[in-house]
């Protein structure tokens, strides 16, 4: 039996067939039902209870919608204009560990939902109301020289400043019974990764959080992060998980050794990318129905060309598998969830490499959790929070992998540079106690470092025994060692001290690209203040900066501080990345820094790689180190490589689209935007130069 075809509701017509061909029809109750039911003489009722079950599930849990609202309708309410009213608040004496981005943030979630017009039905109306209240109660409270929202026993939605763009983020704080402030104890954090909604905002997620209970009480502190919204714990989103964590750990008394992270779905994926990227962080990490690596979830077609091939295994937790070594990991998926296939193909790569991640099954559960799993999930961080990470003695054998010197980091074992970036990199390192020696093994690393309490010694790649506790006039935590073309080589102090401040400009930790990198660090924006080489030029150029200022203020929730070229500052100069837009005749730091650059460009060519192109239809997207400052970055005319489109899509597809150099050739559009093709994509080499020649395995 057929309902009527419409829009979705359930008519009285069919409620008249769902009571006449049912015998369950008083169950459904109210007057005018009762009435159906006493007409219910037609031979319909001998249809199949099975469909009339459904039909009547229908009628009986089906929710009208939310009720549509005007979003413009919003900004007059009261309460609203109260909050936003209210100023001056960096100069509230708020009792420790309290601090103004806890009430600030309320205003922020508020800004920003409606200026992106976010509350669109009444449900979200209803949302920002209660969000907007406890903004006011905050602010009441405030005024007391009173923080109700510290208190031991609830979780409550606090606020941090994210030093990436100087924006308000909120994260979720459970503080469990019995912390005292002025105690001496340290308690263990966990770390809890969302999973993907689309309409995730400030205001929904303060919402779902603040003052709500849980399941269980935990007794420890329990963190749950934005992320700023839905990016799979990418880029800035990656950067919000530790600038979180480093925020409760600087108000409360954490214990560093016993902080786990998890996460289900795209919080699943996060924890995957997070464990093994900084297996040294966590004393446990859990990964829920989350994906691995993009090639398999997003059904791209192979063989994927270069440089793209390599910008994947920057975030694609797959390839960093064997580091599960160094932490304990446990993954989940429901029997009938297709992303247990992830789950089961990270336990596959790291048994390759002689690693066990165990897999618990969720039996005839699809997208979700099963109860008897869950709890056996948990007590497995349980048992690790409660043991934590042994610092002390060094863990006595490393085995650490990864793709890019984003992720350099093993315990006590870095690797500082690599010879051919996006190529795998290893180190397998063992202290012999009895002779007081480190015994290493590398592949692909240029400069590695060892914290000198390891050991007396130490031997890479069969090399004599060099000094390592007192080497580098034991100046220094780390003693660094170079790869040369006559074996390793211990550095000296000042050596040392040039590696550690990037003197001669190579790529290394956080200076290592590609151009998505510069902004999941402090970044600014800067404009020019002179006349430009060519008009076109200038209106592509104006055109991306406004899309990438836009897309990071909708997507990635922050508004990065922008300045004109004559307005830049020692102090900014000092402390953020630089992106900059133009050409160098119409911005003054372009021009100061384009004889550096390993590229021509005057105002009638650009060269790239031996190429030229004209700059009436081309532009450059690049980053380097800063000439002016070798310790941060410069990016020319580029904001993020991946755009609105990917944003909507799935977080899975926001992987770089551009290396470190590329040539776009752009055409304006009769709607004043431009259609785009990237005709040069290069990642420049370890010496930020563009290679000459690709290792015989660059694409392995």
């Amino acid at each position: 039996m057929a309902l009527t075809a419409h829009t979705g509701w359930i008519t009285f017509s069919d409620l008249w067939r769902i009571s006449c061909s049912s015998r369950w029809s008083h169950c459904l109750g109210g007057c005018g039902l009762l009435v159906l039911n006493l007409i219910c003489t037609t031979p319909l009722a001998a249809q199949s209870t099975t469909t009339n079950a459904h039909l009547l599930a229908q009628v009986t849990t089906k929710k009208a919608p939310p009720e549509p609202i005007d979003p413009a309708s919003l900004t007059s309410i009261e309460e609203i204009q109260k909050l936003r009213q209210v100023s001056q608040l960096k100069d509230l004496e708020l009792p420790r560990p309290a601090q103004p981005a806890d009430i600030q943030v309320f205003l922020k979630a508020i800004d920003w939902a409606l200026r992106h017009e976010e509350i669109r039905n009444s449900t979200q109306r209803d949302a920002l109301l209660r969000v907007t209240r406890q903004g006011l109660n905050r602010v009441a409270a405030a005024e007391k020289k009173q923080a109700p929202w510290l208190a031991p026993g609830g979780q409550h939605v606090l606020g941090y400043v994210s030093e990436v763009d100087e924006s308000i983020q909120p994260y979720s704080l459970w503080i469990p019974e019995g912390y005292q402030q002025e105690s001496a104890d340290r308690w263990p954090l966990e770390v809890v990764l969302h999973g993907r909604d689309n309409d995730l905002n400030e205001v929904k997620f303060i919402d779902q959080h603040e003052g709500k209970t849980l399941k269980q009480s935990p007794k420890h502190f329990r963190l749950e992060v934005f992320g700023r919204g839905n990016n799979a714990y990418r880029w800035a989103g990656e950067t919000d998980v530790f600038e979180a964590i480093r925020d409760v750990t600087r108000r409360f008394r954490i214990d560093d050794q016993r902080i786990n992270l998890w996460g289900f779905s795209m919080g699943g994926a996060g924890a995957w990318h997070l464990g093994v990227h900084h297996p040294d962080r966590w004393s446990s990490v859990g990964a829920g129905a989350g994906f691995a690596d993009t090639i398999v979830y997003q059904k791209l077609k192979e063989p994927i060309e270069s440089p793209r091939r390599e910008l994947l295994r920057i975030y694609d937790a797959i390839d960093y598998a064997p580091n599960a070594g160094l932490v304990p990991m446990i993954g989940y998926g429901g029997s009938e969830d297709p992303q247990l296939a992830a789950a089961q193909t990270m336990q596959k790569a790291a048994r390759e490499a002689g690693v066990e991640i165990p897999v618990l099954i969720g039996q005839g559960v699809a997208h979700k959790w099963h109860p008897e799993s869950e709890q056996e999930f948990q007590a497995f961080h349980d048992r690790y929070r409660q043991s934590g990470r042994v610092r002390f003695p060094l863990n006595p054998k490393i085995r650490f992998t990864t793709w890019t010197v984003k992720y350099p980091e093993a315990d006590w074992l870095k690797v500082i540079r690599q010879e051919f970036p996006y190529q795998i990199s290893s180190i397998d390192a063992y202290i012999k106690n009895d002779a007081d020696l480190v015994e290493v093994s590398t592949k692909n690393v240029a400069i590695l470092s060892v914290d000198r309490q390891a050991a007396e010694s130490i031997r890479i790649d069969g090399s004599e025994v060099m000094p390592l506790r007192n080497a580098a006039e034991g100046l220094l935590p780390d003693v660094y060692y170079e790869l040369r073309g006559n074996g390793w080589k211990q550095l000296e102090y000042k050596a040392s001290r040039d590696v550690e401040i990037n003197d001669m400009r190579h790529k290394h930790h956080r200076l290592q690209g590609p151009i998505d990198d510069a902004f999941t660090q402090p970044f600014v924006h800067v404009t020019g203040s002179g006349r430009a080489w060519n008009s076109s030029h200038e209106a592509y150029t104006n055109w991306s900066l406004k899309r990438s200022q836009q897309e990071f203020d909708r997507w990635l929730r922050g508004r990065p501080p922008a300045i004109v070229d004559n307005g830049l500052s020692d102090e900014i100069l000092m402390d953020k990345n630089l992106i900059l837009w133009g050409d160098p005749g119409s911005n003054t730091l372009i021009a100061r820094i384009v004889d550096q650059l390993p590229i021509e460009w005057t105002k009638d060519r650009i060269v790239v790689n031996g190429k030229e192109f004209s700059p009436q239809n081309h532009a450059i997207a690049m980053i380097v180190p800063n000439p002016l400052n070798s310790l941060k970055y410069v990016v020319i005319n580029s904001g993020h490589t991946f755009h609105e489109a990917e944003f909507k899509g799935s977080n899975a597809q926001l992987y770089p689209r551009l290396g470190d150099l590329a040539v776009i050739r752009f055409e304006q559009q009769e709607n004043g935007s431009f259609r785009e093709e990237i005709v040069e994509n290069l990642i420049l080499d370890s010496r930020w130069q563009i290679p000459q020649q690709q290792p015989a395995d660059a694409q392995k």
